[in-house]
């Protein structure tokens, strides 16, 4: 493909994407395809010859969407938001256009100083303490990583290499293995499980700790956990705090752990993957008391702020502490500018890494503070939208408060039932949605995810859980003695959606494979 080509089909290539998201509506939100779909349609090497780019692209649309779940579809509701929008994007295709491998500030001064100035500008948005940022000259700063999941087994890391450092310090006869097998850590039964995979990988206990009725790691638990495992020999040094939950959206109590934390030596990292872009709006910022407390701080722009997949930013207070745990400098790295800025590749896992910070740096000058804003409470404004339906109707309960965009509700009764009811969903094929468990309490997630979700999208998969609800009910049998009141349905005309298709997808529609 030669420049003249390139510039055709980069247009074309640019209307089916637009198209693609404007019309995402008329497109079932998940896949009717089976594992092992692609096989009968792709040939079993690679092609001899070359292929038109004509007959590569007409193959999105025949075998690649077929098989897409559509995340930015507005009845998409599972999980949490991915990010998107078009300034991510073409920050996306001019970053891959440049292709340089910023791993230090020399191999790409733009690519390192973009970074710096962008997340000190969210820094400053999320109204985090001076001590995270690069532009008062002091320790700290932020840098992207890929995902909140690799930042905190960094963190950890980093952790567990300062407590070893501490520890042998002050008896050079420690072996390493002597300490890190000691070494414990603590989340909450809440938090992703990708802290405690940190934990696995990271070859260091981590315990699971209790949390009050609004799903919250407090205190007292905190503390007599400390007690009790030092008094077993056990070395704590490690406290992952979650603000926003995969599972309800719950927020541990930074005020009370932080001193906890700061008293016993103790390095408390904050994930707050997808509640953190919030904090741009002063009103949820009661949630973040107690921020100071911590050595590092993340959050995923790309979850809540508008970003496209892979950016999740971290913020630390020291620097050395990441620098000092994972410093391999060759010569061949080496600069004679290295002292002046952040050599990146010291604050990661990886060597390389992509130049993410601009879209960042597009899409908070796109947007500006009061867009990001507008976005994130008008996905609030509609999931309490949704919880008003939902109390409106007797068989249905509210699992956890409804903060952010999120609400978890459930059936009355046995689990059995909204199990039922998610059953239901999924073979209905309107909306998606994911369940999740808390107590032995099984429940639905809707997470309000996409940036063109409106009333009526949300009246829609309302709708669509009452028709499913009574289909569930019909299953259950006798409703296991619960005495049911007929559900209400929401007023007013509903938009036209594409009906859902009963069959799987024929994927045998063209016997050429690709």
């Amino acid at each position: 493909m030669n420049a003249d080509e390139f510039r055709k089909y980069g247009k074309e290539m640019v209307d089916y994407i637009a198209d693609y998201y404007e019309n995402i509506r008329d497109r079932d939100v998940m896949h009717r395809v089976r594992p092992g779909y692609l096989t009968s349609l792709m040939r079993e090497e690679a092609p001899e010859t070359p292929e038109s780019w004509e007959d590569i692209f007409k193959d999105v649309e025949d075998i690649v969407m077929p098989g897409v779940t559509h995340w930015h579809s507005p009845r998409f509701h599972g999980y949490f938001a991915a990010g998107s929008s078009y300034p991510s994007i073409l920050g996306d295709m001019l970053g891959d256009a440049i292709g340089c491998i910023g791993f230090s500030w020399a191999a790409s001064p733009a690519c390192t100083e973009i970074e710096m100035v962008t997340t000190d500008w969210l820094g400053k948005m999320l109204n985090l303490p001076e001590e995270f940022l690069h532009q008062r000259d002091g320790p700290g700063g932020g840098v992207i990583q890929s995902t909140a999941s690799e930042t905190v087994f960094l963190c950890l890391l980093a952790a567990r290499t300062k407590y070893v450092k501490r520890l042998k310090e002050q008896d050079p006869n420690l072996r390493n293995v002597d300490v890190i097998s000691k070494l414990i850590g603590y989340a909450s039964d809440q938090a992703n499980s990708s802290v405690h995979r940190s934990g696995l990988l990271g070859e260091v206990k981590m315990k699971k700790l209790a949390t009050d009725g609004n799903y919250s790691l407090r205190g007292e638990t905190l503390r007599a956990a400390i007690r009790e495992d030092k008094s077993q020999g056990l070395l704590p040094f490690f406290v992952c705090a979650s603000l926003g939950t995969t599972g309800t959206c719950a927020f541990d109590n930074l005020e009370e752990i932080g001193p906890i934390c700061q008293e016993e030596g103790i390095w408390l990292h904050i994930d707050a993957a997808y509640a953190g872009s919030a904090f741009v709006c002063p009103e949820f910022r009661s949630y973040m008391k107690g921020v100071e407390y911590a050595e590092t701080f993340s959050m995923n722009p790309h979850k809540w702020l508008l970003c496209n997949f892979d950016l999740s930013v971290m913020w630390i207070k020291d620097r050395k502490l990441l620098v000092d745990a994972f410093n391999v400098d060759p010569v061949y790295l080496k600069h004679q500018d290295q002292d002046k800025v952040p050599d990146y590749r010291h604050w990661q896992i990886p060597l390389g890494r992509r130049f993410r910070s601009l879209k960042l740096w597009f899409v908070l000058r796109s947007y500006g503070v009061s867009g990001i804003q507008q976005y994130v409470r008008e996905h609030v404004r509609l999931a309490k939208e949704l919880e008003s339906m939902v109390t409106q109707d007797d068989r249905f309960e509210i699992v956890a408060d409804v903060i952010m965009g999120l609400v978890c509700f459930r059936l009355k009764g046995s689990n059995r039932l909204t199990e039922l009811l998610h059953d239901e969903v999924l073979t209905d094929g309107r909306i998606y949605i994911i369940p999740a468990i808390a107590r032995d309490i099984y429940f639905l997630r809707v997470a309000v995810c996409a940036q063109a979700t409106t009333s009526d999208d949300i009246r829609v998969t309302f709708n669509v859980f009452l028709e499913c609800t009574e289909r569930a009910l019909g299953k259950f049998g006798d409703n296991n003695g619960v005495d049911y009141t007929p559900g209400i349905n929401i007023d007013g005309p509903l938009p036209k959606y594409v009906t859902p298709r009963t069959a799987e997808v024929d994927v045998n529609h063209n016997s050429d494979k690709v």
